[in-house]
C-alpha cells in the first residue's frame, strides 16, 4: 500500500474535519434546521427532539466512533508497520473528534447522550439489532474480539484490526447513510455524508492491506 493512498484517504477524512469543525456551532442555531429558514422566536420547534434521528444518530455514532478509536490504539501499539500505524491513527483521530462533534451538538440541543430506547431505534432497528457480546451496533466487534486482538502483535495484529474495521466501517456507513437519509440538522446531514465518502474510501484502502497480507474481511 503506497503512502500515497494512505495519504489521500486521511486527506480525505481530514477535509470531513475541517468542514464540519467549520460550522459545528451553527447548529446550536435552530435555523440551521433543514427548512427552518432563519431564527425567529420558534426555536424550540425547530430543536431536534431527544427521539429524533438527529439526536439518535448523535448518541449511537458517537458510541460507534469510541470503539473505533480504542481498536485503532491497540494495534498502533502492537505493530510497527507504519502504513498501519499511519491508518489507524488518522482513523482515531478523525473518529474522536467527529465524536466531540456529536456529543457537542447534543449539549447544544440540550439533549441527553444516553437513552433508553435500544441503540439503533432511530433507524427503525431497535428491536433487531442484539447486543450479543458488547457488539451494540452493526459493524461493532465483540468483546471477545477486542480481547482476542489485544493478544495479537505483528502482522497478526494489522490483518485482525483491518478485518475488524472493514466490517466497523460498512456498520458505520449503514448508520451514516441512514442520518443523510433521516437526519434533519443540515450540517448533521453533511457531516453524515462526509463520514460515508471518507469511510468507503479507507475501506478501498483497507481492502488492498489486507490483499498484500494474504488476508481477506470476516465472513
Amino acid at each position: 500500500m503506497s503512502r500515497r493512498a494512505i495519504g489521500w484517504a486521511a486527506g480525505a477524512a481530514a477535509a470531513v474535519l475541517v468542514a464540519a469543525g467549520a460550522v459545528t456551532y451553527a447548529v446550536a442555531d435552530p435555523g440551521s434546521v433543514s427548512g427552518s429558514g432563519s431564527g425567529d422566536g420558534k426555536a424550540a420547534q425547530r430543536t431536534p427532539a431527544a427521539d429524533s434521528a438527529d439526536a439518535g444518530f448523535a448518541r449511537d455514532m458517537a458510541v460507534h466512533h469510541q470503539q473505533a478509536v480504542e481498536m485503532s490504539y491497540i494495534v498502533r501499539d502492537h505493530t510497527k508497520n507504519e502504513d498501519v500505524r499511519r491508518l489507524a491513527y488518522d482513523i482515531a483521530q478523525t473518529q474522536a473528534n467527529q465524536r466531540g462533534m456529536l456529543l457537542g451538538w447534543l449539549d447544544l440541543w440540550g439533549l441527553p447522550k444516553v437513552s433508553a430506547d435500544p441503540p439503533m431505534t432511530w433507524m427503525g432497528m431497535g428491536g433487531m439489532v442484539t447486543a450479543e457480546d458488547g457488539s451494540l451496533m452493526p459493524g461493532m466487534a465483540t468483546n471477545t474480539q477486542m480481547r482476542k486482538l489485544a493478544t495479537l502483535n505483528g502482522k497478526q495484529a494489522e490483518i485482525f484490526y483491518l478485518q475488524l474495521m472493514t466490517n466497523h466501517h460498512k456498520g458505520g456507513i449503514h448508520m451514516a447513510e441512514g442520518c443523510v437519509a433521516k437526519c434533519t440538522v443540515g450540517v448533521e446531514k453533511r457531516l453524515a455524508q462526509g463520514m460515508v465518502d471518507a469511510q468507503q474510501s479507507e475501506l478501498q484502502v483497507m481492502a488492498q492491506m489486507l490483499k498484500e497480507r494474504g488476508a481477506e474481511p470476516l465472513p
